[in-house]
């Protein structure tokens, strides 16, 4: 703006009384602008993580659902310093010891979302509480623990349902990232991280074209296959290098990648569609890169290739629809039952990352293990698809899935079959630590009970 030159002096005079006040009030609206907007879209949970176990625990009585197919009737376990010590039908126990009857319950190992992206996404409608998803389509450096928010509204939730454990997957296009299993309590994502990275995520499904053979699909699909395989051989070529060297330049996306072509690594791959998963196995098999492939609907149509290659599966959603018009009903439904048959490894998740429910809906997990049950698949068998089974997928098998001696003591205390809808979760452990189990639900639902 153009001052008079007769009122230059007067503006000069107001800018240096008023100019510092105005600049501290402006700072102050944009924060307070700033606050009302995250106030309105997001909110930390109030509940105070466990405390580190000071005590042994023993916990007696119970039905236990060891894991790994096997049930123990009127058993117990000893736990001590965040460690299972003894698992069996009686126990030492310690002098000191605090003994949790547990008649007439059924413990578990803390159940293990296998794949969603819990913490990275609060509310879909919101995009500010949506952080699963970067820039690009290949992003192998990307690491969803680092976003992982430890205050999601989301997590309590899922506890609530039994599940103590997620592997969190980051989103996106195609090269999305490195995955991380963290446990559902503790003051931060560090705090949590359990395993990480527990591999590199990719998401299939959107490179292989949907619209038939065309030659525009074919040349896509060829094309972006070409650059992925060209970014593997430069990482390749990365990992021969001499890193003392005086001349070695460090690069963290080919870095992340030097485990994968290097076998130590899995990935994990997301493929729903036939023509998807046919496409993945061929390209990582003949890289001799371990696979798991994630989602897998049409998995019993090349359950041939899974069992020859000795590659895993994570089923996303059981409950859901058939793929196809013409497939039954129950297709998916029966799908866990069919892969046991033909003995191929799977574990069950819940709706998935970048599935429309997602995260608000882990609590769900133990359902969808319940769905298979109904549909032929024996019931500790499912119970193992969401404890034992992920831990082996996933790598962390030797400390949690599982009630054994030398295990992490993260387990849950049920007062029913954990499976079925009406029961309820009414203790749980994350390496010893009782954790609090109120949530968002249970606060709201007090509080219009009590509602004249």
């Amino acid at each position: 703006m153009n001052v008079p030159t007769t009122l230059a002096p007067v503006t000069s005079m107001m800018n240096r009384l008023f100019g510092s006040w105005l600049s501290t009030l402006n700072g102050m609206l944009v924060g307070c602008a700033i606050a009302s907007c995250l106030s309105t879209t997001s909110h930390a949970h109030d509940i105070i993580p466990g405390k580190p176990q000071t005590q042994p625990v023993v916990i007696q009585h119970a039905t236990l659902h060891v894991g790994n197919g096997s049930v123990i009737e009127n058993g117990s376990v000893l736990f001590r310093r965040g460690k299972i010590v003894s698992v069996g039908a009686s126990v030492a126990i310690p002098g000191d010891a605090m003994l949790v009857d547990a008649s007439g319950q059924h413990v578990y190992p803390g159940l293990i979302d296998a794949y969603t992206d819990l913490g990275l996404r609060e509310i879909t409608a919101v995009d500010v509480t949506v952080d699963n998803v970067e820039r690009g389509e290949l992003n192998p450096n990307v690491r969803s623990w680092v976003a992982f928010n430890p205050d999601s509204e989301l997590i309590p939730v899922a506890r609530s349902g039994g599940v103590l454990m997620a592997h969190v997957v980051p989103g996106g296009r195609l090269l999305q990232g490195q995955s991380g299993v963290l446990q559902l309590d503790g003051w931060s994502a560090r705090d949590m991280l359990l395993s990480g990275p527990a591999g590199m995520c990719i998401n299939w499904d959107s490179l292989v074209p949907r619209g038939g053979d065309t030659k525009e699909n074919a040349k896509r699909y060829n094309d972006e296959i070409r650059e992925l395989d060209e970014l593997l051989e430069r990482a390749r070529r990365y990992a021969e290098q001499d890193r003392d060297g005086a001349g070695f330049q460090s690069d963290v996306r080919l870095e992340s990648l030097v485990p994968v072509i290097e076998g130590k690594l899995p990935v994990f791959v997301q493929a729903d569609r036939l023509a998807a998963i046919d496409s993945a196995i061929s390209f990582f098999t003949s890289r001799q890169i371990p696979m798991v492939l994630c989602g897998g609907a049409d998995a019993m149509h090349c359950v041939d290739r899974l069992t020859a290659h000795d590659i895993p599966v994570i089923l996303i959603a059981t409950y859901r629809l058939p793929r196809r018009r013409h497939d039954a009903v129950d297709a998916l439904y029966s799908l866990p039952a069919k892969l046991r048959d033909a003995g191929v490894r799977f574990a069950i998740a819940g709706e998935g990352a970048g599935y429309p429910g997602g995260a608000s809906n882990v609590r769900n997990l133990p359902y969808h293990a319940g769905v298979a049950v109904a549909h032929g698949l024996p019931h500790e068998e499912a119970v193992r698809a969401i404890t034992q089974s992920p831990a082996e997928i996933l790598g962390i098998a030797d400390r949690v899935g599982s009630l054994a001696a030398e295990r992490d003591a993260t387990l849950i205390l049920v007062d029913g079959d954990v499976l079925e809808t009406g029961s309820r979760v009414v203790g749980a452990y994350v390496q010893g630590r009782k954790v609090d189990l109120s949530n968002k639900h249970k606060q709201l639902y007090h509080k219009y009970e009590a509602k004249p």
